[in-house]
C-alpha cells in the first residue's frame, strides 16, 4: 500500500508538473508575439493612447504597425516620437497632451542623430527645391496648384504650414515627401522611406519603395532596374536576399543580386551605411547637361567597390567608360546644339521669354527631361532597352524630325551649323564607300544582301 501510494503521489507530482510546463509556454508563447510584449513594456501614457484608438476605432491599424515594429519591441512608444515642446511651432493640443501631428528628422535625431546628419547633406533633403524650376511651373501654373499638391509634392515634398491650433494647413499635408519642408525649420521625411508605423528596414530595402518616385517618363530608374540583370536575379530570388538582416552586408547576409540600397546607401565589406545617397555618385543626371560631382572620382571609387563585390576589375572599369561615353554622347551630340539654338531663336526673337508658351519649348523640353533622360539612366543602371529605344532612339526622331524642323521654320539657317559638325555628316548624305560599308555588314551579320 505505501508502494502504490507513492506511485500515485509522483503520478500526480508528474502530471502537475507537465500542466505547468504547457500553462508556462502557453504563456510565454501569448507574450512572444510581438504585439503583446510591445504593450507590455510600453509606457503608461502609450497604452492610453492605444486603448483611447481602439475604443474610438479611429488609426487602430496605427497602433498594430508600431507593435511590430523594432520601436514596439524596444518600449518606445507615441510620446517619445509625437511630443511637443511649447515653444514648438508646430505643437498641437490634444487629450491633455502637446503633440506634433508629423515628426521630423529633428525628432527622429534624438536616437538616430548620426543617420538624421547624413540625410541633411543629400540631395534628397534638398528635394523641394525644385520649387521655381521648370518642373514647378508645370505643376503649379500650367497645370494647376492641386494637381502639384498630390503630384509633385508627394515626392519633392510640401512646405508645411500650421494653422493657430497647430494643426496642418490643408494643400501642405498630408505630405511624406522626401524633401520637405518641416515647421522646425528642418528638410526631409524619414517615413518616405521607413513607412509609419512599422518604420522598416526591409521596407527601405526593397526596390518598390524607391520606385514611388523614381519611375515614370522623365526618371525611369525602377523601370530600368526590373529591366537590367540586376533586377531579374532580384525578382528570381527574392527569398534569399534576407531583407531582415540587422547588418544585411553584400556577398555576406546576401550575395543574390543588388537593389538600390545595395549600391547607394547600404554597407558593403569596405563601406559604412550612409543615407547621403549621392556619396557613391559621379555624374548628375537631372539636368540638361551632365556634370561631373564635386569629388566625382572619390563617389565612383565608392560606387565602383560595390560592384567589385559581384564583378571583376575589367567588367568594372570597361563598363563604367561605356557609361561615360554615352553621357559625352548625349551632351555633346544633342545637349550643346539643341540649347544653342533655342537661345539663337530668344536672341532673335522669334520666341519669348515665358516658358512654354512656345511649341518649340515643349520639344525640347520633353528631349532633354524625358528622353535624354532616360538614355543616360539606362546607361547608368545597365538598362539596354531604356538607352536604346526609350532613349537615343526617341532622342534623334525628335531632334532630327522635330526640334531641327520646327526651329528652321522659326528661323531659316539656325540648324545649319548643327549639321555640319561631323556627329550629324549622315544628314547631308552617306559617300559610296560608307554605303558599300554598310551593306557589307548587314549582309556579314543577317546573310542577306541588300539591293
Amino acid at each position: 500500500m505505501p508502494l502504490l501510494f507513492k506511485k500515485i503521489i509522483v503520478a500526480v507530482f508528474a502530471v502537475a508538473f507537465l500542466a505547468a510546463v504547457i500553462f508556462v509556454g502557453l504563456i510565454e508563447r501569448e507574450r512572444a508575439r510581438p504585439e503583446k510584449a510591445a504593450v507590455a513594456y510600453a509606457d503608461e501614457k502609450t497604452r492610453a493612447c492605444i486603448a483611447c484608438h481602439e475604443e474610438k476605432g479611429i488609426a487602430v491599424d496605427w497602433n498594430r504597425q508600431w507593435a511590430q515594429s523594432r520601436h514596439g519591441e524596444m518600449g518606445i512608444g507615441c510620446i517619445a516620437c509625437h511630443e511637443a515642446k511649447p515653444d514648438d511651432p508646430d505643437k498641437w493640443e490634444h487629450e491633455g497632451s502637446l503633440l506634433t501631428h508629423a515628426p521630423s528628422p529633428n525628432d527622429c535625431a534624438t536616437c538616430h542623430e548620426t543617420t538624421v546628419k547624413e540625410f541633411a547633406q543629400s540631395h534628397h533633403a534638398k528635394a523641394a527645391q525644385f520649387i521655381g524650376s521648370l518642373d514647378n511651373i508645370l505643376g503649379e501654373v500650367i497645370e494647376g496648384g492641386p494637381a502639384a499638391n498630390l503630384g509633385c509634392k508627394q515626392c519633392h515634398g510640401s512646405t508645411v504650414a500650421m494653422d493657430e491650433k497647430g494643426v496642418p494647413v490643408v494643400g501642405t499635408w498630408p505630405n511624406t515627401g522626401i524633401g520637405r519642408v518641416n515647421p522646425d525649420g528642418s528638410l526631409g521625411s524619414c517615413t518616405a522611406c521607413h513607412t509609419r508605423h512599422r518604420f522598416s528596414k526591409q521596407q527601405a530595402r526593397e526596390p518598390r519603395t524607391c520606385g514611388r518616385c523614381h519611375m515614370g517618363p522623365d526618371h525611369p530608374q525602377i523601370e530600368i532596374y526590373e529591366e537590367s540583370k540586376h533586377g531579374l536575379l532580384f525578382a528570381a530570388f527574392r527569398e534569399d536576399m534576407a531583407l531582415d538582416a540587422d547588418e544585411w552586408i553584400v556577398g555576406k547576409d546576401y550575395t543574390a543580386a543588388p537593389t538600390c540600397a545595395t549600391c547607394h546607401v547600404s554597407a558593403t565589406s569596405n563601406l559604412a551605411v550612409n543615407h547621403d545617397v549621392g556619396l557613391r555618385i559621379s555624374w548628375t543626371l537631372r539636368p540638361l547637361y551632365s556634370k561631373k560631382q564635386d569629388k566625382w572620382e572619390e563617389r565612383r571609387n565608392r560606387m565602383q567597390s560595390v560592384c567589385l563585390r559581384c564583378h571583376a576589375n575589367t567588367w568594372v572599369s570597361h563598363y563604367f567608360r561605356m557609361y561615360d561615353d554615352a553621357v559625352d554622347l548625349w551632351n555633346t551630340k544633342f545637349a550643346a546644339p539643341a540649347e544653342n539654338i533655342l537661345e539663337s531663336l530668344k536672341s532673335a526673337g522669334k520666341i519669348t521669354p515665358t516658358p512654354f508658351d512656345d511649341p518649340i519649348e515643349w520639344t525640347f523640353y520633353e528631349l532633354w527631361h524625358h528622353e535624354g533622360r532616360r538614355a543616360r539612366m539606362g546607361a547608368s543602371m545597365m538598362g539596354p532597352d531604356f538607352t536604346q529605344w526609350h532613349g537615343f532612339y526617341e532622342v534623334g526622331k525628335h531632334f532630327y524630325n522635330e526640334y531641327l524642323p520646327e526651329a528652321e521654320n522659326l528661323l531659316p539657317g539656325v540648324a545649319d551649323s548643327v549639321l555640319q559638325m561631323p556627329e550629324h555628316a549622315w544628314k547631308q548624305g552617306m559617300t559610296p564607300e560608307q554605303i558599300r560599308k554598310m551593306l557589307e555588314f548587314y549582309q556579314q551579320r543577317y546573310g542577306q544582301k541588300v539591293q
